[in-house]
């Protein structure tokens, strides 16, 4: 959530970044400022009321202390007024707080000033391309006819099961994807992030707090009768650890890693590009977040994609880096970088990780700060990444190391899975 005074501040900065979101929000933080002058007025109103009251209180004891009761009388029926009248002053400044956090909660995040203006995906700039493309033999296959000529995927008995896009992984293929995410967990832990097993469901004020709510409603699972929502990122149980956090400067940076399972709805996704491990309801995923010094956050992303690159290295697979356009740019972040592998049989990229700065965005929300060097509470900047979303990364293994006998394990992987070819 974006800060009131930064939106006075930078009032014509905010609207100029928030239309490289395709945003005209002109109307929205002429509201907020609007709204912010009448909350200013009331809580002066207030405090005056209440300052009133307290000076009258004081007379009145003093007054019966000199045996002037009658005075004392007239002073009690003023302050009897005042108590009212600071009561619908106070209703009147929560409903005007609550209207202001209602209009801040629909502005997105306003974004970095590299941030490339654009409307969609096909406005993203790559910066950055890695490894080479494997020439496939003629009898090549996706994925998800390998993943039933070898029997390691079942996306029927899934959808038997539960429904489509809830895979059930079997033999060869569930040992490749434990091996994966022991993997990236390895590798995390090895850079210095700190494991953590996290919850699967969260409470409403965690949805909010990371800018999942209200935002995604619609595509997150919510358990009605107890209103918990199924987490559809680790980045939501991860970063709510330091909801209502003070930190020490010294403690900064904080980096953790843990691997959940994500589910998200993913309403009105079909056709043959969201086929097979291409989009699920259901995945794996291993997260990376960060708490850093606002100073320091962008060095810190820029080795966050670095960090990123190194796995994708050892994998040894062909690989991308965009820069999200405008238009594409999650709402809570203000710079995202897109991580792309490409897929040789189905002759495509496919996303298989995002890395985010999102600034004191959710800081904000989260009230996570620490102490200064000056003693003072200040917002800390919060980042995370995927290192990595496993199942497009496990559809570019099947489809990049098939050969006509078999699927070969990138090497870096065979220590963790106890063979060496699916076959």
């Amino acid at each position: 959530m974006l800060q009131v005074p930064f939106i006075r501040k930078n009032k014509d900065l905010v609207i100029e970044r928030l239309a490289k979101r395709n945003i005209d929000a002109t109307k929205m933080i002429d509201e907020v400022i609007a709204f912010d002058e009448d909350r200013k007025k009331l809580q002066s109103e207030l405090d005056n009321t209440l300052a009133e009251s307290n000076s009258l209180s004081k007379e009145i004891g003093n007054l019966y202390k000199s045996g002037e009761a009658q005075k004392a009388s007239v002073l009690k029926e003023k302050t009897s007024q005042l108590k009212e009248k600071s009561k619908s002053l106070n209703e009147s400044l929560n409903n005007k707080v609550e209207a202001l956090n209602e209009l801040l909660y629909k502005i997105p995040n306003v974004p970095n000033k590299i941030v490339p203006s654009g409307n969609t995906d096909e406005d993203n700039e790559e910066v950055f391309k890695e490894g080479d493309i494997p020439v496939l033999h003629n009898d090549a296959l996706p994925h998800w006819e390998l993943a039933k000529k070898y029997d390691i995927i079942d996306f029927e008995l899934g959808n038997k099961i539960t429904g489509a896009g809830f895979p059930v992984y079997k033999g060869k293929g569930a040992r490749l994807q434990r091996a994966l995410i022991a993997y990236f967990l390895d590798k995390n832990t090895a850079a210095g992030y700190t494991e953590y097993q996290l919850p699967h469901l969260v409470n409403e004020a965690s949805g909010f707090g990371t800018g999942q709510l209200p935002d995604k409603e619609g595509q997150m699972y919510h358990v009605t009768e107890d209103n918990l929502y199924l987490i559809p990122t680790a980045e939501v149980p991860g970063t709510n650890i330091f909801r209502d956090v003070v930190l020490s400067e010294s403690e900064l940076p904080v980096s953790i890693t843990g691997y959940t399972p994500c589910f998200r709805r993913e309403a009105g996704s079909y056709g043959a590009h969201v086929r097979g491990l291409n989009r699920l309801h259901q995945f794996d995923k291993v997260e990376i977040l960060r708490v850093e010094h606002p100073t320091k956050s962008y060095e810190a992303l820029d080795g966050m994609v670095n960090h990123v690159k190194t796995i994708l290295q050892e994998l040894k697979l062909p690989y991308r880096i965009l820069r999200l356009c405008g238009g594409d740019l999650g709402f809570t972040s203000a710079l995202t970088y897109d991580f792309e592998v490409f897929s040789t049989a189905q002759d495509r990229w496919l996303e298989i990780s995002s890395v985010s700065n999102f600034e004191t965005f959710q800081a904000n929300r989260l009230k996570l700060r620490f102490k200064n060097s000056n003693g003072k509470n200040e917002l800390a900047h919060t980042l995370n990444g995927s290192a990595l979303a496993l199942p497009r990364v496990l559809a570019g293994i099947l489809e990049n190391y098939q050969t006509k006998d078999g699927v070969v394990i990138p090497e870096v992987l065979q220590s963790y899975t106890g063979f060496s070819i699916i076959d």
